[in-house]
């Protein structure tokens, strides 16, 4: 996201609190306005479903980002902080109290945890049934990038972490009667906010400065909070090194 100006800045402060110190009456004071989108990108006066229209065609052409916070899905909790854009993304998930990493570089996915993600015991089902070679590979494991095979279940699973218009498409909807929620801020950005349904459906806060890129997501009926952030700051991707992977073919071990 574009920095404003330190001087800029300062200056709209200094105008604000003016503003505020004009006693109503006759006073006046030449440049104070009481209009919340003026010097904006203007998306403020815009009804909810264009501001959602509008929010969405910007993250969708933005370059990267870098997503935070949780989701919450069929009853699990997923704690997300990870950098996307169109070829890949990379970063970590936390969820039942395990924390992985996750690496994407074209239809290359490498996912990194340590030896009790492998353990047997770990399993879906709750069954260890595992032997002490089970174990030993799991050891094995630690702190490796392990390549997930296209074919295999966990591929789709966790793959969507780490494409950037999957999660948009699926995160960046309200759910019911789309309304405005007033003017916010979120970390110093002005903000507009659309609300689902009064809230119940969800709230999204939509930058006023620059482009109007969604900021903060309130996910409808407690599913979780999300940032966004470093809109279009580009970083790097790249495959790990051989010794640092594990390439076990067609199937993960464990799944």
């Amino acid at each position: 996201m574009t920095a404003i100006p330190r001087g800029r800045a300062r200056r709209a402060t200094l105008v604000s609190a003016m503003c505020a110190l004009v006693v109503t009456g006759t006073a006046a004071l030449s440049g104070c306005s009481e209009d919340p989108d003026a010097g904006t990108n203007g998306v403020g006066k815009l009804s909810a479903d264009k501001i959602q229209a509008r929010t969405r065609t910007a993250a969708g052409s933005a370059t990267a980002l870098h997503l935070s916070g949780t989701v919450v899905t069929s009853g699990r909790t997923y704690e997300l902080d990870m950098r996307l854009k169109s070829d890949g993304g990379t970063g970590s998930v936390t969820a039942g109290g395990t924390t992985f990493r996750l690496l994407r570089v074209g239809e290359q996915l490498f996912l990194k945890a340590d030896a009790e993600f492998w353990h047997p015991e770990n399993s879906k089902d709750g069954d260890s049934g595992g032997t002490d070679s089970d174990t030993a590979a799991a050891d094995k494991l630690d702190g490796k990038f392990v390549k997930v095979p296209q074919g295999d279940p966990s591929y789709k699973k966790f793959s969507g972490f780490t494409d950037k218009d999957v999660l948009l498409d699926g995160l960046l909807t309200l759910h019911g009667t789309l309304e405005t929620d007033g003017h916010h801020e979120q970390s110093g950005t002005r903000t507009i906010r659309i609300a689902g349904d009064k809230g119940s459906g969800g709230t999204l806060d939509v930058s006023l400065e620059g482009q109007p890129y969604p900021l903060r997501l309130v996910r409808a009926g407690s599913a979780g909070t999300l940032l966004f952030t470093d809109w279009g700051k580009d970083f790097k991707i790249e495959e790990p090194k051989q010794d640092e992977t594990v390439d076990y073919g067609k199937q993960l071990p464990t799944s």
